[in-house]
């Protein structure tokens, strides 16, 4: 079995150290959300007659403003908020608290779920609308992935998505590989990957988007406060294990200031957006390389011999 590109257990312990100071430093995470939360206006459109969604999973939800966003959009559906680490969740239930105060004592707010995305503890054909914001970034194998989320998604239910290309933090790439030849910053899919994933895994009619935004920080120090606030470290399984060292630092802080424009050190993040629907029973998957269908046993004919 080939190693996983990232370490899921390094994945869990950033994040759940993240959890109390996540949202300081989440200002693009919730502009990306707002954007991709214009996804969801499908679904409320008049001319399509669709009947509000029943249940709604936000996948890597963190703190859960999403969740707490399409519980008010959707305030009699049955919205499930599920992330890896434990202490998200924890702020997760207290945002979701404070939103039920400043409404009634009786709204509903969603639940949550302790559990990976790469095995959705979910039945078959149970989820209306899946969102899922920045999360699919530290998941290496797409297609298995994206297979699970078939399975849970009703035929007909609205997928969307975001997650961060392979531009992302390319200035800090190239400044550490200055430093050393460890990998400093995870290796993220491509546009045409992403969508490829997508086609293997069978949904139907996807649309894929991509935006870039750069961010300007005062030196190479501040954008590694930036990211470890996010939990937003290297994580892949063959990073370097011992602390980077002073000399690599400045070799690599040294790299960086050569990109130094007026408004400081530039950093890039590209984003990639996708939505689709969930395909009728019985459209094919693709599982390596072989398009596979699923057919219930009751509907295989059995000829019993008189």
């Amino acid at each position: 079995m080939s190693p996983s590109l990232f370490d899921h257990r390094q994945v869990r312990r950033a994040f759940s150290r993240a959890a109390g100071h996540y949202d300081d430093a989440a200002a693009l995470q919730r502009e990306v959300a707002s954007r991709l939360a214009e996804s969801l206006d499908y679904l409320d459109d008049p001319a399509l007659a669709r009947p509000a969604p029943a249940v709604v999973l936000d996948v890597g939800c963190g703190p859960a403003h999403a969740s707490v966003a399409m519980q008010k959009r959707w305030p009699k559906a049955h919205v499930l908020s599920l992330d890896l680490a434990l202490p998200m969740l924890h702020e997760a239930r207290r945002n979701a608290g404070a939103r039920r105060q400043r409404l009634f004592d009786f709204a509903r707010r969603p639940d949550m779920l302790c559990a990976d995305a790469r095995a959705l503890p979910l039945r078959d054909g149970s989820v209306d609308v899946l969102h899922s914001n920045l999360c699919l970034q530290w998941v290496e194998d797409l297609p298995a992935v994206f297979a699970g989320f078939r399975r849970v998604l009703k035929p007909g239910g609205l997928m969307v998505l975001s997650t961060f290309g392979p531009d992302t933090l390319f200035e800090l790439r190239g400044a550490f590989s200055e430093a050393d030849d460890a990998p400093h910053v995870s290796l993220f899919p491509s546009i045409g990957q992403f969508g490829d994933a997508l086609i293997a895994a069978g949904f139907k009619d996807p649309v894929l988007d991509r935006d870039e935004f750069t961010l300007h920080h005062p030196d190479l120090n501040s954008l590694m406060r930036e990211l470890r606030t996010l939990g937003a470290t290297n994580a892949m399984s063959e990073r370097r294990r011992s602390l980077t060292g002073r000399a690599r630092f400045a070799r690599a802080a040294r790299a960086y200031e050569q990109l130094r424009g007026e408004r400081g050190l530039p950093a890039t993040w590209e984003v990639i957006y996708a939505h689709a629907w969930g395909p009728p029973p019985g459209a094919p998957i693709r599982v390596g390389g072989v398009d596979e269908v699923h057919v219930p046993l009751s509907a295989i004919p059995v000829r019993r011999r008189p």
